[in-house]
């Protein structure tokens, strides 16, 4: 049946909205399985129970009217346990509950299967027939597996209803939740902007046009101009092409004729739509016919219908490029946001971010929480093209993106955006004071940078030194490997801004999720790849550049530690060191008297865990990288919404391993920091501190709440707390006692104003 569930998910796929789509499925379900009733029950929160909104076999008057609650008959049973439920006889099973207006009395055989997306049940699809029997494990599992293919489907078209504020009943809604990932504490209260690359036509949103007619004109002449590219493209390549091909090619340049796609464009403008979203929608509308249909050959074609469309999109944006309005409370939506998105917003104006793509650890949230800017990441059902303009509510601390929000949620989160500057603004007065906890314990903080705002904000926030400083950022800046003196220049700025204190310069580490565009790396598990200390250490030539860039730029200052990032052997380390010494080297012989710099080790690999005594033998101190760690740990990709939720640096697994590193390096006698997203989250860093660490070192935006939390507890009741969650074996638990113990210290403040994973 493999055929037929690949046709079936094509038409729904193609379907213009959900009822569409749950037309098309009983219809083909009934079909296929040659069933005499197929229907499709939909969880309806307004009603908190399940609606019948689509069936043939049952009463056409029901569909759409009947309903059963959360917790009633076979349906509420399905959906309940999450599991299908097969009987031979329904109405003789406890749990079945008689609609008397769906005339589905005479039906028997009863298989229903629950609609699973992201763990949450949105409804359970039904097949029944009047005949006493069960259904075969063949029907079954067909049923089961097209349930699993469609739930993203249907999933995706009650959140396109949900942003219109309708129900799947077509109740009206208010306050509907998009679940995603903290990326960055803090609320905000904005109009959505959706921002997007350029000839996407998945991410253009919906927008309005004043002049009709100039837009519409405008239009015209781009499709001319696509249609003067395909007729040279025709001509440069007409004799490489079989005669079939070549008809083919001529029947896609007639498409962009007027009285073809042109007009159903025109069409869309004259509703009032720019010409850049009237031409997506008119292509996602092909698009999704030619992928309906069931010839391979012709199915493929659809792949050509895009890049025609994409083809006038690009003449549409070059011609007339769109530059955002951003209102002065602008939160940024996009598909997958980049820093150089968020740079061309003027900051006074952005309140908020929100990314389709990416989770609370990838580097656009590590910015984010730099800049103190609210963030949620991985809001993957939030259906784009409609959000633009839109009023949203932007919970960072919880995940959450809310729409059509009502005026008591506004003015709850209004007076939370109050208290929030408030507590902000009072932690300006720790600035001078000491981090340490009542009992006179200290803990050095430092901070994590990587651009030169990072270096201006931090001096203010007095920290003690640098615990990461990202050279990579740098490198992904420009358009070729920056020179030696380009480098000195930039690691001079950060050594001068922080002398006399320390600032830790991470070697380049690129590879995983960080590319430079001139320097491409391509794997196909980039994560266990080519990446880190194993780039530098095969091209000792960009290596040794660096090392002599940053010793150059310590020269006089001697403030320079260098720290090896992807660490997985003691080879590794060795074979780095000696580089170091060879640069150190020639700068003497080149007449620079320059101090030898400490060198240190990144533990971020489950082998330099166990090798931790081993690796500090050889270096002069130890920095742990949180974020690489658990992810490694956990095997969980940390810019991966689907999985992102497993990721969790209160993890047993996680915390155990920091307290052996710890452990470790101290029977050796050399320090150890900490520069992972972890030592910035408020609860965690109490836990850091209990267990060792010399240095936690965060984004400077987590600095002052970190010290808020230090300075409100005792060291002996940080190791009471660290002492108990060890034994826990549930992140859950290990986080709820974190907060208990900080809501019972008084700092409840920095639960509601931080909250990571």
């Amino acid at each position: 049946m493999l055929a037929e569930l690949r046709i079936i998910v094509q038409r729904v796929n193609s379907a213009s909205n959900l009822l569409s789509a749950l037309d098309i499925i009983v219809s083909c379900v009934r079909e296929t399985l040659k069933t005499q009733v197929c229907s499709v029950y939909l969880y309806d929160s307004d009603i908190d129970g399940y609606m019948l909104m689509a069936s043939q076999g049952l009463k056409e008057q029901a569909v759409r009217q009947v309903s059963l609650q959360a917790d009633e008959g076979l349906v509420g049973l399905v959906a309940k346990n999450a599991e299908p439920l097969n009987l031979k006889d329904a109405a003789t099973h406890p749990s079945y509950f008689y609609l008397k207006e769906t005339g589905e009395e005479i039906f028997n055989a009863f298989l229903g299967v629950p609609i699973i997306h992201h763990r949450k049940v949105l409804g359970v699809l039904v097949v029944q027939n009047e005949e006493v029997r069960r259904f075969d494990e063949g029907e079954e599992a067909f049923l089961v597996t097209l349930s699993a293919q469609l739930a993203g489907v249907i999933a995706h078209a009650e959140a396109t209803g949900a942003m219109a504020g309708l129900s799947p009943s077509g109740q009206k809604l208010t306050d509907t939740v998009f679940q995603g990932i903290s990326g960055s504490p803090g609320v905000a209260i904005g109009d959505a902007v959706v921002v997007f690359p350029q000839a996407d036509l998945s991410q253009v949103p919906e927008r309005q046009v004043n002049d009709i007619e100039m837009e519409i004109e405008f239009f015209q002449e781009c499709l001319k101009s696509v249609q003067q590219d395909m007729t040279a493209l025709e001509s440069k390549i007409g004799n490489q092409l079989a005669e079939e091909e070549l008809q083919l090619f001529n029947v896609y340049a007639r498409m962009l004729d007027d009285d073809v796609l042109g007009n159903e464009v025109i069409e869309r403008i004259r509703l009032g739509s720019w010409a850049q979203g009237a031409l997506a929608f008119v292509a996602r509308k092909h698009i999704r016919a030619f992928e309906a249909i069931e010839d391979d050959y012709l199915r493929d074609r659809s792949a050509d219908i895009k890049d025609l469309f994409s083809r006038v999109l690009l003449y549409l944006q070059k011609k007339k490029p769109f530059i955002p309005k951003y209102a002065n409370d602008s939160i940024l939506v996009s598909n997958e946001l980049t820093p150089s998105m968020i740079a061309d917003v003027p900051l006074s104006n952005l309140k908020g971010l929100v990314s389709i793509k990416g989770a609370g650890n990838s580097h656009v949230a590590i910015l984010a929480r730099t800049m103190g800017i609210p963030t949620v990441m991985g809001v993957t059902d939030l259906p784009l093209h409609l959000v633009d303009g839109k009023k949203i509510v932007l919970d960072g601390n919880k995940g959450n993106v809310i729409s059509n929000p009502t005026e008591l949620l506004l003015k709850d989160y209004t007076e939370a955006i109050i208290e929030q500057d408030q507590f902000i603004a009072g932690l300006e007065d720790l600035k001078d004071f000491p981090c340490e906890t009542k009992d006179k314990h200290k803990v050095h903080l430092w901070i994590n940078t990587g651009l030169m705002s990072d270096t201006i904000y931090s001096v203010d926030r007095c920290v003690g030194g640098v615990g990461l400083f990202r050279t990579e950022v740098p490198f992904i800046l420009s358009e070729r490997f920056p020179s030696e003196k380009e480098q000195t220049l930039i690691y001079r700025q950060q050594l001068e801004s922080f002398a006399p204190n320390f600032v830790t310069m991470r070697t380049l580490d690129v590879g995983g999720d960080k590319d430079l565009p001139y320097f491409p790396i391509k794997e196909a598990n980039p994560f266990l790849g080519w990446r880190g200390i194993r780039v530098t250490l095969d091209h000792p030539e960009i290596f040794i550049l660096q090392i002599r860039a940053m010793l150059r730029a310590s020269y006089k200052l001697e403030n320079l530690q260098i720290m090896l990032p992807m660490i997985s052997n003691v080879r590794e380390v060795n074979a780095a060191i000696e580089l170091i010494k060879r640069a150190h080297r020639e700068l003497r012989q080149e007449g620079l008297s320059i101090k030898f710099p400490p060198i240190g080790v990144m533990i971020e690999l489950p082998a330099a865990v166990y090798q931790a005594r081993a690796l500090a033998n050889l270096v002069d101190f130890i920095s742990v990288g949180s974020n690489d760690l658990t992810q490694y740990l956990l095997a969980v990709d940390r810019n991966n919404p689907r999985v992102a939720a497993l990721y969790s640096a209160f993890h047993p697994a996680v915390l155990g391993s920091l307290n052996y590193i710890v452990k470790e390096v101290k029977l050796v006698g050399k320090p150890i920091s900490i520069c992972g997203e972890m030592a910035g989250d408020p609860g965690a860093a109490v836990l850091l501190m209990a267990m060792g660490f010399d240095i936690l070192s965060m984004n400077s935006a987590a600095l002052l709440k970190v010290k808020s939390v230090i300075r409100s507890i005792t060291y002996l009741s940080a190791r009471d707390l660290l002492d108990s969650v060890l034994k826990k074996d549930d992140m859950h638990a290990v986080r709820k006692e974190v907060d208990l113990m900080l809501y019972n210290s008084g700092v409840d403040r920095v639960l509601r104003s931080s909250r990571t994973n």
